[in-house]
């Protein structure tokens, strides 16, 4: 069943909300009335009416087109009631003539540059959301069940400065027990989606086809390997993906394979530790190395919970550049189940992190081993 908790899902049109239609009014009526304060005062309106014909360009990069629209008559009206009405400051009407043609075209120019600023905007919410929209289309929701374990967490990419995030999972109940998959391509936007999408696909595949582990790295190894060929052909660049691949059987131990990424956390009897294992390459580098892909065991117990992210977790910073302390706060929060334990941890990291602190996309699974098998 879905988590009850509501997610926020960005709209396909949304962006930074513009200023209200009164704050651009009182805005520029206050800067008006300072210029011509300075004017007067200066005894050179003329002059500082120049100051005004920063206000459109300021308002096409910040306001709707209809408030640049304003602000640009605006601008207009007043430079020219201006110049007609000061006659006798000794400017030739060739010099007022073309202070009004200038301010005109600048208005111009700022509307047009407001317009293609929305359309930019527009054509680049629509390729984000419908980029996230398959991205999100292709993890499965969560929570899962499978014979053996209970998998429930959250998927939270950043998307104030990156198209979508690169952090993948999945989950898989193969013939040799439950596959679990979590991952981090490196990059971010669409080409890291595109590698993400290899590794899914392979890992969804592979899983009901190969019987150990380590064949199933090599599977999605291989995966990245070949869309970094594709890559290549069209110039893009390529890719690795740091991941961890756990199979949880009927045994009371489950099988691990690092791939260069965040070490899980073992939460049992009230009590966080951090399994020792070996570390390999990421997937795509396989051939660098001359060690294969190694498994490691470790105790899982009944009612057991293991708990996989991805670095967007362990590298969040504050605005002081201190890393999140997460076995510390994990050990304050060890008695929560594991369908809160995820958004708990989320909503921490958040609050340290803060308004200037450091975000990347998170994923975190917690995976429940079944008191009852």
């Amino acid at each position: 069943m879905p988590h009850p908790r509501t997610k926020k899902v960005a709209r396909p049109f949304e962006s930074i909300e513009p200023p209200r239609n009164t704050e651009v009014m009182i805005l520029v009526v206050s800067v008006t009335f300072v210029v011509m304060l300075l004017g007067a005062l200066s005894e050179s309106p003329v002059w500082l009416l120049g100051l005004l014909v920063f206000l459109p360009g300021t308002a096409s990069a910040l306001c709707t087109v209809r408030q640049t629209k304003f602000v640009s008559a605006w601008t207009f009206l007043v430079v020219v009631v201006t110049v007609l009405v000061r006659h006798g400051d000794g400017r030739s009407w060739l010099d007022r003539l073309l202070m009004m043609l200038l301010t005109l075209a600048l208005g111009v120019a700022s509307v047009y540059a407001c317009h293609r600023r929305i359309h930019r905007e527009n054509e680049m919410l629509r390729l984000r959301s419908t980029a996230a929209a398959m991205q999100r289309h292709i993890l499965r929701p969560l929570p899962m069940l499978t014979d053996e374990v209970l998998v429930d967490g959250l998927y939270e990419p950043v998307q104030e400065d990156r198209l979508v995030g690169g952090d993948i999972y999945d989950v898989v109940a193969s013939p040799w027990g439950t596959r679990v998959l979590i991952g981090d391509v490196q990059g971010k936007g669409l080409p890291a989606v595109g590698a993400a999408f290899a590794v899914i696909g392979a890992f969804r595949e592979a899983a009901h086809r190969e019987p150990t582990l380590t064949a199933l790295v090599d599977a999605l190894d291989a995966s990245v390997v070949r869309h970094n060929s594709y890559a290549a052909q069209t110039g893009d660049d390529e890719r690795f993906v740091t991941a961890l691949i756990a199979n949880i059987d009927a045994h009371d131990e489950v099988q691990v394979i690092n791939c260069g990424h965040v070490p899980p956390q073992l939460l049992h009897h009230n009590t966080v530790t951090t399994p020792a294992l070996d570390s390999g390459v990421p997937l795509g580098l396989a051939e660098l190395s001359a060690e294969p892909a190694t498994v490691d065991w470790f105790a899982f117990p009944s009612g057991a919970t293991l708990l996989l992210t991805t670095d967007g977790l362990t590298e969040t910073r504050d605005a002081d550049g201190t890393f999140y302390p997460v076995t510390e706060r994990l050990t304050e929060r060890v008695s929560l189940s594991p369908t809160e334990l995820p958004h708990a941890l989320y909503d921490d990291a958040r609050a340290f992190a803060g308004h200037d602190g450091q975000h990347d996309d998170v994923a975190i699974l917690s995976v429940r081993r079944s008191p009852f098998r």
